[in-house]
């Protein structure tokens, strides 16, 4: 599933064509709800954590979210699409471009102040200059204390933008191991952890080579190699309902008291 960083990029590789321009063609063949007008304006073009929001004009927002398997591509008009048209959910024509939804499993729009927003369950988002860490800080009240912290960093109820990378990063940046359940992470080490996360992503916003060390990733995808820091190899397990990937040091990621 994409991080933050990659929706925040992708909005801002869409906005200089989308934003402000009128629609000439729009086509959703999977999707049963409102749709935009060709000659409609389009508003805007923004992240909201992992979520994609494209509003026009009359309060009609196109959300989507990529989940696994989505991903949103902007070609010249006329210019060869770089995956196969039928997995195509959305295309949205305008003078000079096309912005094609490849593959997302969610893709609908809602009319603002009369449908339910799909993301207001997010809590803050860490992509954003100034996300409010206390609220975020006060949110981890949402899961059972007994979670283990790996899977509650992902909750996107408590902060929005972190996936499976940045939670590793995260964990390994504060040296804290990711199995130690919410109750053992004091509200000082929560609001560290945050900040770290809202640092690392920040970071990488326009950027094409993640990074969150100099030369790369600490810990994700790096499973047996050696830990930059002491050389111990690197370890990877699955964690949460969800069974999601992540990696961690043994050495470096101990457990804390609160």
């Amino acid at each position: 599933m994409p991080e933050g960083d990659t929706i925040h990029n992708t909005a801002a590789r869409l906005r200089p064509a989308l934003e402000g321009a009128v629609l000439l063609g729009f086509e959703a063949r999977r999707m049963r709800a409102h749709r935009p007008r060709p000659g409609w304006r389009i508003e805007s073009v923004q992240a909201v954590g992992k979520h994609l929001m494209i509003r026009f004009e009359r309060d009609l927002v196109l959300h989507t979210h990529m989940q696994m398997t989505g991903s949103w591509h902007l070609y010249a008009t006329g210019e060869r699409w770089r995956k196969p048209a039928h997995l195509s959910r959305a295309v949205l024509a305008v003078e000079g471009w096309q912005a094609v939804c490849f593959s997302a499993p969610v893709v609908e729009t809602f009319v603002i102040g009369h449908d339910p927003d799909p993301t207001a369950h997010l809590g803050p988002d860490l992509c954003g200059a100034d996300p409010d860490l206390d609220l975020a800080v006060d949110r981890f009240a949402l899961v059972d204390e007994g979670t283990q912290i790996g899977p509650a960093l992902v909750d996107q109820r408590i902060a929005a933008g972190i996936g499976n990378v940045y939670k590793s990063e995260t964990l390994f940046a504060c040296g804290l191991d990711p199995f130690v359940p919410v109750a053992e992470v004091g509200s000082e080490q929560r609001r560290q952890l945050l900040e770290a996360a809202h640092r690392q992503l920040r970071m990488n916003l326009g950027r094409n080579d993640r990074q969150t060390v100099p030369g790369g990733l600490a810990v994700y995808g790096r499973a047996n190699r050696p830990c930059r820091v002491c050389g111990v190899g690197i370890r990877v397990d699955r964690q949460g309902d969800q069974s999601r990937t992540t990696y961690w040091c043994p050495r470096c990621q101990i457990s804390r008291s609160p």
